[in-house]
């Protein structure tokens, strides 16, 4: 399957740089439309709430500045947009819809293991940059990752697919821009939807931990604004931010 540059989306590419979402930090200021940035190295990855993100050489390391992703409670919804995109982006490369699935609230999963993350950063009230990291080659080691996290798995490794970084870049920008405009066009409702066909877990019990709790219930839903909702034995609870763990 050919896929075409998204018209309207800038591009560059980097040799090397201490992290994607700090470069668009830097760059966000003089851009008038959205902007990928890809990065074959970067000397300072990181992860949600500042955890370090290890980028082995052949990993996917990229950000998309979006000028004018609205309000903060609308930029926030990115996560899913970026989630729909990367899951289409990875059955194009595989062929292989029924290995991936979305794990709340920005996490990609492949045969139950983490092989995509995404962090959202605020650049200005209006603009947000998308930082997107894939463990196309390799998987960093399970001690490298949080207690009862899900352990890390490669794209090459699990499914034999051997795809660069700048060969997954187009098909990961053209389903991003599909998405994108689905959301300015028709709001978060259709993606909602098509999220929850994908979600990992829906239905079932899991624990979503902050730095200051713990809820543990089965997955019911994910609501209109983007809520983690679980049924605990008391009552249904939205949760706005927390890790998931299953």
């Amino acid at each position: 399957m050919r896929f075409e540059w998204p018209d309207g989306y800038g591009q560059r590419i980097l040799a090397e740089v201490d992290s994607t979402n700090a470069e668009a930090a830097r760059i966000a200021a003089g851009l008038a439309g959205p902007e990928w940035i890809l990065a074959l190295k970067q000397t300072a990855a990181r992860g949600r709430r500042g955890r370090p993100w290890s980028n082995p050489e052949g990993n996917f390391a990229a950000t998309l500045v979006l000028p004018h992703a609205g309000d903060p409670a609308q930029a926030a919804l990115r996560s899913f947009v970026a989630s729909l995109a990367l899951y289409d982006a990875f059955v194009a490369v595989t062929g292989r819809a029924d290995s991936f699935a979305l794990k709340w609230p920005n996490d990609v999963l492949l045969n139950g293991g983490k092989v995509a993350g995404i962090l959202l950063e605020s650049l200005t009230p209006t603009q947000i940059a998308i930082g997107i990291g894939i463990n196309l080659a390799q998987a960093p080691d399970a001690s490298q990752v949080e207690p009862g996290a899900v352990r890390p798995v490669s794209l090459l490794s699990e499914t034999g697919a051997s795809v660069t970084p700048e060969e997954f870049l187009t098909p990961l920008a053209a389903a991003f821009a599909r998405h994108e405009a689905q959301f300015t066009t028709y709001g978060f409702g259709p993606i909602r939807e098509a999220w929850l066909a994908r979600a990992a877990r829906l239905g079932e019990v899991i624990t979503a931990r902050t730095a200051t709790s713990e809820t543990v219930g089965t997955f019911r839903d994910v609501d209109g604004q983007g809520n983690l909702v679980l049924e605990t034995a008391k009552s249904r609870v939205a949760i706005p931010a927390a890790d998931v763990f299953f």
